[in-house]
């Protein structure tokens, strides 16, 4: 099961025609991972001291219909593959029940020099239940 995060569109998140801009879906994608990770326990700020960050190395979005002003949006996030530096997220954004946005993300872990690291073993056992079996092949 996908963990889940909801928001409402705000004006300032608008473009010119009036719908949802494009780079505001970027942002909503990674408060969606946020959110995933601080409801596991995983505090960016611990992490931080003890010199790990999660770093986006990939994304790929697709934009599947347009969003208003004022609708409300679910986040949805789960992780599809993890590796000894690096993980696979899968997210998508619904709004009521149509999928409006799809992003896969490559996520490392690096050490504060922005160098790629072995995940700690507490970052791999927090993130093991999100592990989903879901595979997008797109």
């Amino acid at each position: 099961m996908p963990h889940r995060h909801n928001v409402k569109v705000r004006f300032y998140e608008l473009d010119p025609y009036g719908h949802l801009n494009h780079s505001a879906y970027i942002q909503l994608f990674e408060t969606g991972r946020i959110e995933m990770l601080e409801d596991l326990g995983i505090s960016l700020n611990e992490l931080e001291k003890n010199n790990f960050r999660f770093v986006v190395s990939q994304i790929e979005t697709a934009f599947l219909k347009p969003v208003e002003a004022g609708s409300f949006l679910t986040i949805e996030t789960e992780i599809i593959e993890m590796r000894r530096a690096s993980s696979l997220w899968w997210q998508q954004i619904v709004n009521k029940t149509d999928v409006v946005a799809t992003q896969r993300a490559r996520v490392a872990i690096t050490n504060r020099d922005g160098k790629p690291v072995r995940a700690p073993q507490q970052i791999i056992e927090a993130l093991t239940p999100s592990l989903s079996s879901f595979k997008n092949d797109e």
